[in-house]
Protein backbone atom coordinates (compact mmCIF):
# COMPACT_ATOMS: atom_id res chain seq x y z
CA UNK A 1 0.00 0.00 0.00
CA UNK A 2 2.20 2.92 -1.23
CA UNK A 3 1.22 6.55 0.11
CA UNK A 4 -1.39 8.40 -1.32
CA UNK A 5 0.61 11.54 -2.66
CA UNK A 6 2.45 8.86 -4.80
CA UNK A 7 -0.61 8.82 -6.90
CA UNK A 8 -0.43 11.06 -10.26
CA UNK A 9 -2.63 14.08 -9.54
CA UNK A 10 -3.13 14.31 -13.50
CA UNK A 11 -5.19 11.64 -13.55
CA UNK A 12 -8.21 13.14 -11.35
CA UNK A 13 -8.20 15.94 -13.70
CA UNK A 14 -10.42 14.29 -16.57
CA UNK A 15 -13.25 15.80 -17.95
CA UNK A 16 -15.98 13.86 -15.96
CA UNK A 17 -13.83 14.68 -12.99
CA UNK A 18 -13.28 18.27 -13.73
CA UNK A 19 -17.05 19.09 -14.59
CA UNK A 20 -18.00 16.96 -11.62
CA UNK A 21 -15.88 18.92 -9.33
CA UNK A 22 -16.97 21.89 -10.68
CA UNK A 23 -20.88 21.00 -9.68
CA UNK A 24 -19.95 19.89 -6.33
CA UNK A 25 -18.07 22.89 -5.05
CA UNK A 26 -20.70 25.17 -6.60
CA UNK A 27 -23.64 23.40 -4.83
CA UNK A 28 -20.86 23.27 -1.47
CA UNK A 29 -20.77 26.82 -1.41
CA UNK A 30 -24.40 27.56 -1.91
CA UNK A 31 -24.64 25.31 1.08
CA UNK A 32 -22.13 27.65 3.06
CA UNK A 33 -23.95 30.48 2.60
CA UNK A 34 -27.16 29.46 3.29
CA UNK A 35 -26.05 28.13 6.57
CA UNK A 36 -24.69 31.34 7.48
CA UNK A 37 -27.66 32.91 7.20
CA UNK A 38 -29.12 30.93 10.40
CA UNK A 39 -28.57 33.11 13.28
CA UNK A 40 -27.63 30.93 15.57
CA UNK A 41 -25.74 28.17 13.99
CA UNK A 42 -25.46 25.06 16.75
CA UNK A 43 -29.32 24.75 15.95
CA UNK A 44 -28.27 23.54 12.34
CA UNK A 45 -25.09 21.40 13.57
CA UNK A 46 -27.47 19.83 16.34
CA UNK A 47 -30.00 19.00 14.40
CA UNK A 48 -28.77 17.93 11.25
CA UNK A 49 -26.10 16.01 13.24
CA UNK A 50 -28.70 14.10 14.77
CA UNK A 51 -30.01 12.81 11.31
CA UNK A 52 -26.39 12.10 10.16
CA UNK A 53 -25.48 10.01 13.50
CA UNK A 54 -28.49 7.96 12.62
CA UNK A 55 -27.57 7.12 9.00
CA UNK A 56 -23.95 6.55 9.88
CA UNK A 57 -24.89 4.21 12.46
CA UNK A 58 -27.46 2.41 10.36
CA UNK A 59 -24.81 1.77 7.96
CA UNK A 60 -23.27 -0.71 10.88
CA UNK A 61 -26.31 -1.60 11.64
CA UNK A 62 -27.14 0.05 14.83
CA UNK A 63 -30.95 1.54 13.94
CA UNK A 64 -32.96 3.40 16.08
CA UNK A 65 -36.41 5.40 15.18
CA UNK A 66 -36.30 9.06 14.66
CA UNK A 67 -39.02 9.72 17.48
CA UNK A 68 -36.67 7.49 19.65
CA UNK A 69 -33.72 9.25 18.80
CA UNK A 70 -35.20 12.58 18.97
CA UNK A 71 -36.91 11.74 22.56
CA UNK A 72 -34.38 10.22 23.71
CA UNK A 73 -31.37 12.80 23.26
CA UNK A 74 -33.20 14.74 26.17
CA UNK A 75 -32.64 12.16 28.44
CA UNK A 76 -30.27 10.91 30.68
CA UNK A 77 -27.40 8.78 29.34
CA UNK A 78 -28.14 5.89 32.00
CA UNK A 79 -31.73 5.65 30.69
CA UNK A 80 -30.90 5.72 26.97
CA UNK A 81 -31.67 2.40 24.77
CA UNK A 82 -28.28 0.65 23.53
CA UNK A 83 -29.15 2.14 19.88
CA UNK A 84 -30.02 5.61 20.48
CA UNK A 85 -27.01 5.74 23.08
CA UNK A 86 -24.53 4.40 19.90
CA UNK A 87 -25.99 6.94 18.12
CA UNK A 88 -25.88 10.09 20.26
CA UNK A 89 -21.92 9.14 20.39
CA UNK A 90 -21.78 9.54 17.01
CA UNK A 91 -23.33 13.05 16.95
CA UNK A 92 -20.52 13.52 20.42
CA UNK A 93 -17.71 12.83 18.57
CA UNK A 94 -18.51 14.90 15.61
CA UNK A 95 -18.62 17.81 17.59
CA UNK A 96 -15.84 16.42 19.53
CA UNK A 97 -13.60 16.64 16.14
CA UNK A 98 -14.97 20.08 14.98
CA UNK A 99 -14.09 21.57 18.07
CA UNK A 100 -9.86 19.92 17.11
CA UNK A 101 -10.61 21.42 13.90
CA UNK A 102 -11.80 25.18 15.08
CA UNK A 103 -9.13 25.15 17.91
CA UNK A 104 -5.74 23.97 15.56
CA UNK A 105 -7.00 24.21 11.79
CA UNK A 106 -5.38 20.87 11.27
CA UNK A 107 -6.89 17.10 11.29
CA UNK A 108 -3.85 15.15 13.36
CA UNK A 109 -3.98 11.16 14.60
CA UNK A 110 -4.33 11.90 17.70
CA UNK A 111 -7.80 14.08 16.56
CA UNK A 112 -9.14 10.46 15.07
CA UNK A 113 -7.79 8.67 18.45
CA UNK A 114 -10.30 11.02 20.24
CA UNK A 115 -13.37 10.96 18.05
CA UNK A 116 -13.03 6.88 17.68
CA UNK A 117 -12.46 6.89 21.72
CA UNK A 118 -15.67 8.69 21.67
CA UNK A 119 -17.52 6.55 19.24
CA UNK A 120 -16.52 3.04 21.32
CA UNK A 121 -16.18 4.94 24.62
CA UNK A 122 -12.37 3.10 25.06
CA UNK A 123 -8.82 3.93 24.30
CA UNK A 124 -8.12 0.64 22.34
CA UNK A 125 -6.52 2.87 19.90
CA UNK A 126 -4.64 1.72 16.33
CA UNK A 127 -4.78 -2.07 16.08
CA UNK A 128 -2.39 -3.92 17.26
CA UNK A 129 -3.62 -7.26 17.11
CA UNK A 130 -3.96 -8.97 14.02
CA UNK A 131 -6.89 -11.05 12.65
CA UNK A 132 -8.90 -7.96 11.14
CA UNK A 133 -10.68 -9.30 7.93
CA UNK A 134 -13.55 -7.60 5.91
CA UNK A 135 -16.30 -10.15 4.69
CA UNK A 136 -18.97 -9.50 2.39
CA UNK A 137 -22.69 -10.98 3.05
CA UNK A 138 -21.53 -14.69 2.55
CA UNK A 139 -18.58 -14.38 5.49
CA UNK A 140 -16.45 -14.38 1.99
CA UNK A 141 -13.21 -12.29 3.14
CA UNK A 142 -12.27 -10.11 0.45
CA UNK A 143 -9.97 -7.77 1.83
CA UNK A 144 -7.48 -8.15 4.28
CA UNK A 145 -6.37 -4.65 5.95
CA UNK A 146 -2.88 -4.16 7.22
CA UNK A 147 -2.13 -6.37 10.36
CA UNK A 148 0.88 -5.76 12.24
CA UNK A 149 0.97 -2.05 14.49
CA UNK A 150 4.19 -0.89 12.99
CA UNK A 151 2.66 -1.03 9.49
CA UNK A 152 -0.76 0.82 10.36
CA UNK A 153 1.23 3.53 12.55
CA UNK A 154 3.40 4.48 9.57
CA UNK A 155 0.25 4.27 6.95
CA UNK A 156 -1.46 6.57 9.05
CA UNK A 157 1.27 8.97 9.75
CA UNK A 158 1.51 9.05 5.86
CA UNK A 159 -2.19 9.68 5.56
CA UNK A 160 -1.81 12.88 8.66
CA UNK A 161 0.80 14.49 6.17
CA UNK A 162 -1.54 14.19 3.31
CA UNK A 163 -4.72 15.76 4.98
CA UNK A 164 -2.47 18.24 6.34
CA UNK A 165 0.09 19.20 3.97
CA UNK A 166 -0.97 20.52 0.56
CA UNK A 167 2.40 20.76 -1.01
CA UNK A 168 2.07 16.85 -1.32
CA UNK A 169 -0.79 16.59 -3.81
CA UNK A 170 -1.81 19.04 -6.08
CA UNK A 171 -5.49 17.80 -6.48
CA UNK A 172 -8.87 19.84 -5.81
CA UNK A 173 -9.99 19.48 -2.16
CA UNK A 174 -12.73 16.94 -3.05
CA UNK A 175 -10.78 15.14 -4.85
CA UNK A 176 -8.16 14.76 -2.16
CA UNK A 177 -11.55 14.06 0.63
CA UNK A 178 -12.09 10.76 -1.60
CA UNK A 179 -8.77 9.61 -1.44
CA UNK A 180 -8.46 10.04 2.13
CA UNK A 181 -12.11 8.34 2.69
CA UNK A 182 -10.55 4.84 0.74
CA UNK A 183 -7.03 4.94 2.29
CA UNK A 184 -8.35 5.93 6.14
CA UNK A 185 -10.89 2.89 4.94
CA UNK A 186 -8.65 0.47 3.90
CA UNK A 187 -5.73 0.69 6.59
CA UNK A 188 -8.50 0.01 9.09
CA UNK A 189 -7.19 1.23 11.72
CA UNK A 190 -9.09 0.55 14.80
CA UNK A 191 -10.78 -2.60 16.20
CA UNK A 192 -14.60 -1.12 16.12
CA UNK A 193 -14.98 2.68 14.93
CA UNK A 194 -13.44 2.45 11.55
CA UNK A 195 -16.99 3.11 9.21
CA UNK A 196 -18.05 6.02 11.63
CA UNK A 197 -15.00 7.65 12.12
CA UNK A 198 -13.98 7.57 8.35
CA UNK A 199 -17.35 9.48 7.34
CA UNK A 200 -16.76 12.18 10.41
CA UNK A 201 -13.19 12.37 9.01
CA UNK A 202 -14.98 13.52 5.87
CA UNK A 203 -17.26 16.74 7.01
CA UNK A 204 -14.16 17.60 9.33
CA UNK A 205 -11.88 17.86 6.39
CA UNK A 206 -13.88 19.87 4.56
CA UNK A 207 -14.26 22.29 7.20
CA UNK A 208 -10.14 22.22 7.94
CA UNK A 209 -10.02 23.10 3.86
CA UNK A 210 -12.66 26.00 4.25
CA UNK A 211 -15.21 24.80 2.13
CA UNK A 212 -17.84 24.82 5.13
CA UNK A 213 -17.19 26.80 7.83
CA UNK A 214 -20.04 24.10 10.57
CA UNK A 215 -20.32 20.65 9.99
CA UNK A 216 -23.57 20.00 7.33
CA UNK A 217 -22.52 18.00 4.92
CA UNK A 218 -23.20 15.03 5.87
CA UNK A 219 -22.56 11.53 3.37
CA UNK A 220 -24.06 8.60 5.10
CA UNK A 221 -27.55 8.94 4.08
CA UNK A 222 -26.09 9.13 0.23
CA UNK A 223 -23.65 5.84 1.39
CA UNK A 224 -26.57 4.06 3.11
CA UNK A 225 -28.50 4.58 -0.41
CA UNK A 226 -25.96 3.91 -2.20
CA UNK A 227 -24.48 1.12 0.14
CA UNK A 228 -23.79 -1.76 -2.51
CA UNK A 229 -22.17 0.84 -5.16
CA UNK A 230 -19.96 2.07 -2.01
CA UNK A 231 -18.58 -1.41 -1.08
CA UNK A 232 -18.04 -2.78 -4.87
CA UNK A 233 -16.41 0.51 -5.62
CA UNK A 234 -14.15 0.74 -2.36
CA UNK A 235 -12.68 -2.92 -3.23
CA UNK A 236 -12.43 -2.29 -7.12
CA UNK A 237 -9.90 0.38 -6.03
CA UNK A 238 -7.55 -2.06 -4.12
CA UNK A 239 -7.99 -4.98 -7.19
CA UNK A 240 -8.33 -3.06 -10.17
CA UNK A 241 -6.80 0.41 -9.53
CA UNK A 242 -9.89 2.03 -10.03
CA UNK A 243 -9.47 5.30 -8.51
CA UNK A 244 -10.92 7.76 -11.03
CA UNK A 245 -14.42 5.80 -10.57
CA UNK A 246 -14.44 6.33 -7.02
CA UNK A 247 -13.67 9.94 -7.11
CA UNK A 248 -16.49 10.48 -9.17
CA UNK A 249 -18.88 8.17 -6.55
CA UNK A 250 -17.92 10.49 -3.84
CA UNK A 251 -17.86 13.77 -5.77
CA UNK A 252 -21.71 12.53 -7.24
CA UNK A 253 -22.03 11.71 -3.18
CA UNK A 254 -21.00 15.58 -2.57
CA UNK A 255 -23.23 17.01 -4.81
CA UNK A 256 -26.27 15.05 -3.92
CA UNK A 257 -25.84 15.63 -0.61
CA UNK A 258 -25.24 19.01 -0.88
CA UNK A 259 -28.51 19.85 -2.00
CA UNK A 260 -30.60 18.09 0.12
CA UNK A 261 -29.28 19.91 2.87
CA UNK A 262 -29.61 23.15 1.07
CA UNK A 263 -33.29 22.13 0.98
CA UNK A 264 -33.53 21.25 4.71
CA UNK A 265 -32.12 24.45 5.82
CA UNK A 266 -34.26 26.16 3.66
CA UNK A 267 -37.02 24.40 4.77
CA UNK A 268 -35.48 24.98 8.22
CA UNK A 269 -35.16 28.80 7.92
CA UNK A 270 -38.70 29.07 6.75
CA UNK A 271 -40.31 27.26 9.49
CA UNK A 272 -37.97 29.50 11.83
CA UNK A 273 -39.07 32.31 10.61
CA UNK A 274 -42.87 31.51 10.53
CA UNK A 275 -42.88 30.50 14.33
CA UNK A 276 -41.02 33.70 15.09
CA UNK A 277 -43.18 36.05 13.32
CA UNK A 278 -46.70 34.14 14.49
CA UNK A 279 -45.63 33.61 17.91
CA UNK A 280 -44.36 37.16 18.63
CA UNK A 281 -47.81 38.06 17.23
CA UNK A 282 -49.76 36.18 19.49
CA UNK A 283 -47.53 35.62 22.29
CA UNK A 284 -46.25 39.18 22.62
CA UNK A 285 -45.52 38.40 26.27
CA UNK A 286 -43.45 35.45 25.79
CA UNK A 287 -41.85 35.85 23.03
CA UNK A 288 -38.09 35.93 22.77
CA UNK A 289 -35.39 34.86 20.32
CA UNK A 290 -33.74 32.52 23.09
CA UNK A 291 -37.50 30.67 23.06
CA UNK A 292 -37.30 30.58 19.34
CA UNK A 293 -33.55 28.95 18.99
CA UNK A 294 -34.94 26.48 22.18
CA UNK A 295 -37.47 25.25 20.03
CA UNK A 296 -35.52 24.66 16.96
CA UNK A 297 -32.36 23.28 18.23
CA UNK A 298 -34.00 20.25 19.10
CA UNK A 299 -37.08 18.58 17.63
CA UNK A 300 -38.02 18.19 21.28
CA UNK A 301 -37.85 20.19 24.56
CA UNK A 302 -38.49 20.27 28.10
CA UNK A 303 -39.42 22.38 31.13
CA UNK A 304 -35.84 21.79 32.51
CA UNK A 305 -34.55 23.72 29.53
CA UNK A 306 -36.89 26.09 28.86
CA UNK A 307 -36.07 27.24 32.71
CA UNK A 308 -32.37 27.13 31.63
CA UNK A 309 -32.29 28.99 28.41
CA UNK A 310 -34.88 31.95 29.14
CA UNK A 311 -33.59 32.08 33.16
CA UNK A 312 -37.25 31.73 34.39
CA UNK A 313 -39.29 29.64 37.10
CA UNK A 314 -39.70 26.33 36.08
CA UNK A 315 -43.70 27.28 36.60
CA UNK A 316 -42.91 29.99 33.98
CA UNK A 317 -41.36 27.53 31.50
CA UNK A 318 -44.63 25.37 31.59
CA UNK A 319 -46.72 27.97 31.55
CA UNK A 320 -44.82 29.20 28.26
CA UNK A 321 -44.87 25.45 26.44
CA UNK A 322 -48.38 25.08 27.80
CA UNK A 323 -49.19 27.97 26.00
CA UNK A 324 -47.45 27.24 22.55
CA UNK A 325 -49.39 23.42 22.37
CA UNK A 326 -52.81 25.05 23.08
CA UNK A 327 -51.74 27.34 19.90
CA UNK A 328 -50.59 24.40 17.86
CA UNK A 329 -46.99 25.55 17.85
CA UNK A 330 -46.18 22.42 19.86
CA UNK A 331 -47.40 18.90 20.60
CA UNK A 332 -47.56 17.69 24.36
CA UNK A 333 -46.73 14.41 25.31
CA UNK A 334 -46.14 12.62 28.47
CA UNK A 335 -43.92 9.74 28.63
CA UNK A 336 -43.48 8.35 32.33
CA UNK A 337 -43.54 11.41 34.67
CA UNK A 338 -41.73 13.66 32.21
CA UNK A 339 -43.38 15.72 29.47
CA UNK A 340 -42.22 16.17 26.47
CA UNK A 341 -43.35 19.27 23.90
CA UNK A 342 -42.12 18.50 20.33
CA UNK A 343 -42.03 21.26 17.31
CA UNK A 344 -44.01 18.93 14.77
CA UNK A 345 -42.70 21.54 11.78
CA UNK A 346 -39.15 20.71 12.23
CA UNK A 347 -39.66 16.95 12.87
CA UNK A 348 -41.45 17.02 9.89
CA UNK A 349 -38.48 18.49 7.86
CA UNK A 350 -36.04 16.11 9.50
CA UNK A 351 -37.69 12.70 9.07
CA UNK A 352 -39.33 13.62 5.87
CA UNK A 353 -42.29 12.24 7.45
CA UNK A 354 -45.74 13.72 9.21
CA UNK A 355 -44.93 14.02 12.72
CA UNK A 356 -45.62 10.57 14.63
CA UNK A 357 -46.14 10.89 18.42
CA UNK A 358 -43.54 9.34 20.90
CA UNK A 359 -44.05 5.41 21.66
CA UNK A 360 -44.18 5.16 25.52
Amino acid sequence: MIPIHQLNASRFETPAILKRVASASRRLAELKGLATSIPRQSILVNTLSIQEAKDSSEIENIVTTHDELFREDLSAQSLLKPAAKEVLRYRQALWTGYRFVQESQILTNRHLLAIQAELEQNDAGFRTVPGTTLKNNFGTVIYTPPQDNDTIVRLMDDLERFINDPSLFDADPLVKMALIHHRFESIHPFYDGNGRTGRILNVLYLVKEGLLDIPVLYLSRHIVQTKADYYRLLQSVRTDDTWEEWVLYLLTAVENTATQAIGVIGDIKTALMDYKHRIRSQHSKIYSQDLINNLFTHPYTKIEFIERDLHVSRLTAAKYLDALTASGFLHKQKIGRTNYYSNPALIRILTGENMRSPRA
